[in-house]
């Protein structure tokens, strides 16, 4: 079974850039991909901020961070870089066609032992197969916002994903000290069609007026345990990634189940997508 030592991640934004800096922080070579520099620049820039902050809080310490940073290189030119992986991993936006073309042109020029990973949060990866002329080398990696403190790794295994790609696969979630659970290709995989029900139901008494933001969340933080209440982690997640996986939902499982409320739309198209703006359910300072 192939070691894996080189990682390419395409995608530098909220979830690229935290999985190429646990992959880093794991002494890993890591190279972050994306169309612009100028988006390269960003998620290396994130990356820093978060170490610094790190070192602040004194969870890493300077030598830490160097050597975290030492491991990380930026990249435009995905075909490059994608020929000297063991692992590449898409983590672009929730748009099928969009992974599948970053899929396409990995798998054309990397080698034969490589990894392919999607990070996608519900996308069956029986839709992004196509794209892959090897589907055994084809596995979802889906990791948690922000991926450096989150420990799950929801690992999905594909009808056609090899036994070893399976085995390496978790093998790397354990080796950047993650720890994984495998589920099966159907869209939405355990912890979004879980999470998504909670959360559109939240959305739903919040629409009816059975409650406030609030006072919604905090029944489900002291109620239940939870570390953070349905809409204050949708506003988290991104209303607008919300608003895909359940269109998803809708379309692959049950429509009426999963069907966005009419104030989910409304936020987003009036660009209220959470945190990452400024407002969602909730206001934050920008």
């Amino acid at each position: 079974m192939h070691d894996i030592q080189r990682v390419v991640v395409v995608g530098a934004g909220t979830m690229g850039h935290g999985i190429a800096q646990v992959a880093a922080r794991a002494g890993l070579q890591v190279w972050l991909c994306d169309a612009t520099q100028a988006a390269v620049d960003a998620g290396l820039a994130r990356i820093a901020a978060n170490l610094s902050d790190g070192v602040a809080r004194g969870k890493l310490t300077p030598a830490d961070q160097g050597a975290t940073l030492a491991q990380i290189r930026g990249a435009t030119d995905l075909q490059h870089m994608a020929a000297k992986a063991d692992l590449i991993i898409e983590a672009v936006p929730e748009d099928a066609e969009l992974k599948r073309s970053i899929l396409r042109a990995a798998a054309q020029v990397a080698p034969p032992t490589a990894i392919l990973g999607t990070n996608t949060s519900s996308i069956p990866l029986v839709s992004l197969a196509s794209a892959v002329p090897n589907a055994q080398q084809l596995i979802g990696l889906h990791f948690f916002n922000p991926v450096f403190l989150q420990p799950l790794l929801e690992v999905v295994r594909a009808a056609e994903t090899s036994a070893e790609t399976l085995a390496r696969a978790l093998a790397f979630a354990r080796q950047i000290g993650k720890d994984p659970i495998v589920v099966r290709d159907v869209a939405g995989f355990a912890s979004s069609r879980l999470g998504l029900a909670l959360g559109l139901e939240a959305i739903r008494m919040l629409q009816e007026g059975v409650a406030d933001a609030e006072a919604i969340d905090k029944a489900m933080v002291l109620g239940y345990r939870h570390p953070m209440g349905p809409l204050a982690l949708t506003d988290l997640v991104g209303l607008d990634v919300r608003l895909a996986i359940a269109e998803t939902l809708a379309r692959e499982i049950d429509a009426q189940r999963f069907a966005p409320p009419q104030l989910l739309r409304d936020l987003v198209a009036a660009g209220k997508l959470g945190k990452k703006t400024g407002e969602g359910f909730y206001r934050y300072e920008t």
